[in-house]
Parts: structure tokens; sequence; C-alpha cells
């Protein structure tokens, strides 16, 4: 059974660690199973892939501040590249001849450069089934309803898609009932739960005795996911630790993450420089390790370290991004709102607040985690479930975890 799967890839890490997740999952538990990854991620070849698994490096496309798109490294117009990517997608698709193709978040791709393949492959390939992925919430929805009947995405789902995957609650978010989807689509969606993150390469005791941490300290991790507009979280936290007692036994996991500007992140790690109970990382592709490790997490609302957070039941102080998508704030705020963690707006963001908020994270930490076992993590099971049966493959359904009954409590 061939996959071929089509990862968005526009802005920071999010999109191609969840992505590379759930294919390492199918790998796993399908034998039979050979994935080829079609992906813009500069950092692609970080991370530890699979057997079983190739990909093909498309040439990068960035999103900047702003939400506009436009080639990252390549002295190109963003036509161009968007004709170039498509034609190696479409050759890719057309040589591979996939089982099935699973497209992440845009139907049609970044700027429509999926739809040459989705057209010549219902003609030469028309027993290939198509799924879609969707995060739990995409941005506004006044904005991605506008953006998605602009792009016809509504119809794309209706006449090429076979299903639609929701790594999300709908007791939570319902994407459904949220953006207006059209009641002609709404029986191909799957809402999956959220992303069971697996647990870290390292224990706690080998990564304390790693970085000389005593049982008696007090830890914490402070992560902005891909990092390219992590630096004011980052700096504000370590400014914090300016205001923490000296006899205090803290010790900060900080990562700066890969993508943050070189000279933001030079004077992060020159302050680390004179604070021996600061450990400064560039990129660790073992981020549970660490967030296993510690007491509480201080991060920005991503999908994926939210995931993170909940498999690890770690205490969070989470600030989430608010442009150009409201996607973390609308997450950010709901979590807040069934206890799940604490959100610092940006806006509300200094040093003296930051580090007050860790405090208490730290002195009651039971009632956050408590929340958090009341999510649905079987996201990964249920994906997997629902392209084995896409594919008629007569197997005994995957086993789900255990979720707390009180799930719909406390998601009502």
């Amino acid at each position: 059974m061939k996959l071929l799967v089509y990862s968005h890839d526009a802005y920071g890490l999010g999109n191609i660690r969840r992505m590379l997740e759930i294919c390492q999952y199918l790998l796993q538990t399908v034998p039979s199973l050979s994935i080829l990854l079609l992906s813009g991620s500069p950092m692609l070849q970080g991370f530890r892939l699979p057997k079983r698994l190739d990909y093909i490096k498309l040439p990068c496309l960035n999103r900047g501040e702003e939400g506009k798109l436009a080639s990252k490294y390549l002295k190109m117009d963003t036509e161009a590249m968007v004709k170039l990517r498509g034609d190696l997608v479409l050759t890719t698709a057309l040589n591979f001849k996939p089982d099935l193709v699973l497209v992440d978040k845009k139907p049609y791709g970044l700027k429509d450069e999926l739809k040459e393949t989705i057209n010549a492959l219902k003609d030469d390939l028309p027993e290939t089934k198509w799924v879609l992925l969707l995060r739990d919430i995409l941005d506004h929805p006044d904005r991605t309803i506008a953006e998605w009947r602009e792009q016809d995405n509504y119809q794309a789902i209706q006449h090429f898609y076979d299903q639609v995957l929701v790594v999300g609650s709908a007791e939570v978010f319902d994407v459904c009932q949220e953006y207006q989807f059209p009641p002609v689509i709404t029986p191909k969606v799957k809402f999956c739960g959220y992303i069971r993150r697996p647990v870290g390469l390292r224990d706690r005791e080998t990564l304390w005795q790693d970085y000389g941490i005593q049982k008696s300290d007090r830890r914490v991790l402070v992560t902005a996911g891909g990092g390219e507009d992590g630096y004011p979280l980052l700096h504000t936290y370590l400014e914090g630790l300016k205001l923490v007692p000296q006899d205090y036994p803290l010790k900060s996991f900080v990562v700066a993450g890969p993508e943050m500007p070189s000279e933001q992140r030079e004077s992060l790690f020159q302050f680390a420089k004179s604070h021996p109970n600061v450990q400064m990382l560039e990129f660790t592709d073992d981020l549970m390790s660490y967030m296993e490790a510690v007491d509480a997490v201080i991060a920005m609302g991503g999908y994926n370290t939210f995931c993170e957070i909940l498999s690890a039941q770690k205490p969070a102080i989470v600030v989430p991004r608010v442009r150009p998508s409201q996607e973390q704030l609308i997450r950010v705020s709901k979590m807040s709102e069934l206890g799940v963690l604490t959100q610092i707006l940006p806006e509300e963001l200094t040093p003296e607040y930051l580090i007050q908020c860790l405090f208490h994270q730290l002195a009651h930490p039971g009632s956050f985690v408590a929340s958090m076992k009341q999510l649905d993590l079987n996201a990964l099971p249920r994906i997997a479930n629902h392209i084995l049966a896409l594919l008629s493959f007569g197997i005994t359904p995957l086993p789900e975890h255990p979720v707390d009954a009180n799930i719909k409590c406390l998601c009502a």
C-alpha cells in the first residue's frame, strides 16, 4: 500500500511535525505501508525519519507575519515558485501511483498548487482515495469562511475528497458548525481527537543527570515552537528570572527554535552564559523528554506544543500568537476556559506577570492536570482506522486509550 502525503509548510514547524507523527504511527501499525512525503519545510532533514518513509523536498514558500506568501530562498516570484512546486507534485504523483493521498489543511494546496495533480489523478487513477487533514482550529470563523468560499474549498471537498479528518474535538470547537460546512460535505467529516505524543527518548532521571539537576530543584521548559516569532516570550522569561530569589532552586530549559533570527538567538544564548541555571537549546527533535522532566511549561499556543502539554500532563502558561491568524488565540482561550492551562495575552506579557503565573502553577499543579485528563487524545489510532477502512483493509480496529467519561460535561 502506498500513501502520498502533502504537508502544508509555509510557517514554522507545526505542520511537518504533525504530519511526520501521523506517518510514523501509520508505518508502525501497517507493515505493508510505504509513504512518500512532499514538503517544503527547510527543517525536514533535522527529524528522525522512520523506515519505509521517503520524501521529496519542495522549494520553500514562506508566509510572513502579515500572511503573504513568497519564496523563502530562491530568487523567484511567487507565481513561478508555485508553478515549479506544482509540477514537482504532479510528476511525483503520476509516477508514484498512490493508493491514498493525505493532504494537510488546504484542499487545493498552497495557492492551488495541487489542482493539476487532483485532476490528473482523478482521470488516470480514479481509484486513488483522497483525505484532507484539518487541525482543530484553522482561524477565526469570519476569515476562514471567506477564504474557503473564495478558494472553492467546500466544492473541492464535495467533488474530490473521500474524507475530512479533524485532529480535534467537536465538543471543544466544531469546525462543521463554526466554518459553516455545507450539509453535503459534513458526513465526510470525522473528528479524531487530539494527537497523543509518544514518550521521550530519555527518561526524566537520565535527563536530570545529564544536566546536573537535583530532585529538589523546580524545573521549567520554555519553548516557542519553530521560534520565528518567539523572541518576545523567551526574552520576557529570561528577564523575569532576575525577579526570582537567588536561593530559589529554579532550573530552566529554553528552546529557541531553529527559525529564530540569528541575532535574536545569539542574544538569548549570551544571557544564558552568565546564568548557569538556564540551559539554552537551539532545537531538539525530542522535546517530549524535556517536557516530561519539568514541573511546568511556558509556551506559545501551536497545535503540536499543546498536544505535547496534554500528553505529558504538565501545568502550562501559554502566550498565543494573535496575528496574522487567530488560530492560537482561539485554541488557548477555549482551553483556558476549560481549566487546562493559564493564558497570557501578548499585550499582558511582562516579566513580573509571567513569573507570578509560573509560581502559582508550580504551587497548584493538580487542578490543571485533572482537566487535561478529560480531553480525548486518540487521534492517531482513529486516523489509521479511517484510512484503513477507506482502503478496505479487513483488520481489527487499532485500540484507543481510555478517555475520562466526564469529557462531555467538561467540554459542553
